[in-house]
């Protein structure tokens, strides 16, 4: 049953993943109308699967590895009931959260409950919370810089970029879902390799593995279908006004910036780092907004309510888990505690 239990959790949150964060590689082209919503989202979900098949297993995480010294099946039950339930509130209302302050501020109230202040990793938390600034940072630089360049190469010359950009949008779409299928399906997966370790002590096989990549590719797709048109709508519309050129610059730099995340530490140190890929993806919407119009041209109470939203994130999934495991564990004891 726990088994089971893994295996449909994963595929919810992709669902919700898909919802949330097919704009992540969509909003540049849609928002420069170069292709229809539609046709960005089948695209995000095909190169998503290539990305996650192929490559997903160098992010390989599990729910709250690290920060709690372990979490039990209620544990994780309530964090990604709770995540879920966030994300996809979000998702009505078309704001484009991280996926990973969700989750993460879930498991830090499962930790407040279970162990206490003292019980959990604020010195991991504390590098999370860095990789959250550094890579929409790095990404927002990145943008300013290729846009620049582009620019420069292109000597102004509107027939150049008219005829040769809308082509390489779409080319920086698909290898901006590839990348986010190598560093963000874990999200999803990383649901069953909790209760993995809980039940048998120990991470699934690769075959294992396989399957849950296949399973996080199918619900990402349903969710990015189905819920994805209205984050895609903020971040591609509501931010800055984009054209081809600062799309495309935008899109290569936030795929980079996930994809180096990915690979780089991987083939350093044996496992890629995972970040916010929606982080990335607004920081390079920014960083070529502010290079086409500079600060004028950014709708300022968009990046607010943006930045409210994944502050927001963090605490109200951490406050909703909190209460929910005080008030359900003494009816239900941990269900299943992790294997020693």
């Amino acid at each position: 049953m726990a088994i089971i239990i893994g295996y449909l959790l994963s595929f919810l949150m992709a669902v919700a993943l898909g919802g949330n964060d097919a704009a992540t590689p969509c909003d540049t082209s849609v928002g420069a109308r170069v292709i229809s919503v539609r046709r960005a989202i089948l695209l995000f979900a095909v190169f998503t699967s290539v990305g996650a098949l192929t490559q997903g297993y160098m992010v390989m995480k599990t729910i709250g590895r690290g920060i709690v010294p372990a979490i039990d099946l209620l544990g994780v039950l309530v964090t990604v009931s709770v995540a879920f339930s966030w994300i996809m509130f979000c998702n009505y209302f078309g704001l484009e959260i991280s996926v990973t302050h969700s989750i993460i501020g879930a498991v830090l109230g499962y930790g407040l409950a279970s162990y206490g202040l003292s019980g959990v990793n604020w010195g991991l938390v504390e590098k999370v919370i860095i990789s959250w600034i550094s890579s929409p940072f790095l990404a927002m630089v990145l943008s300013y810089l290729f846009y620049k360049l582009i620019i420069r190469a292109t000597g102004g010359n509107s027939s150049i970029a008219l005829r040769i950009m809308p082509r390489l949008l779409i080319a920086s779409l698909c290898y901006s879902a590839y990348a986010f299928g190598t560093n963000d399906i874990a999200n999803a997966t990383g649901v069953y390799v909790t209760v993995s370790e809980i039940i048998f002590g120990g991470a699934p096989e690769s075959d294992v593995m396989f399957i849950l990549a296949i399973i996080g590719c199918v619900g990402v797709a349903v969710g990015g279908l189905v819920l994805g048109a209205r984050v895609i709508g903020t971040v591609a519309f509501k931010i800055t006004r984009l054209d081809p050129v600062s799309g495309f610059a935008a899109e290569l730099s936030n795929a980079l910036v996930v994809h180096m995340f990915t690979t780089i530490p991987y083939f350093l140190f044996g496992y890629g780092i995972p970040i916010s890929t929606s982080l990335a993806g607004v920081g390079s919407v920014i960083g070529v907004g502010l290079a086409m119009y500079r600060s004028a041209g950014i709708n300022k109470r968009t990046i607010m309510k943006l930045f409210t939203a994944w502050v927001a994130s963090v605490v109200a999934t951490a406050l909703a888990s909190y209460i929910l495991y005080l008030i359900i564990f003494p009816i239900t004891g941990p269900i299943l505690k992790p294997k020693p």
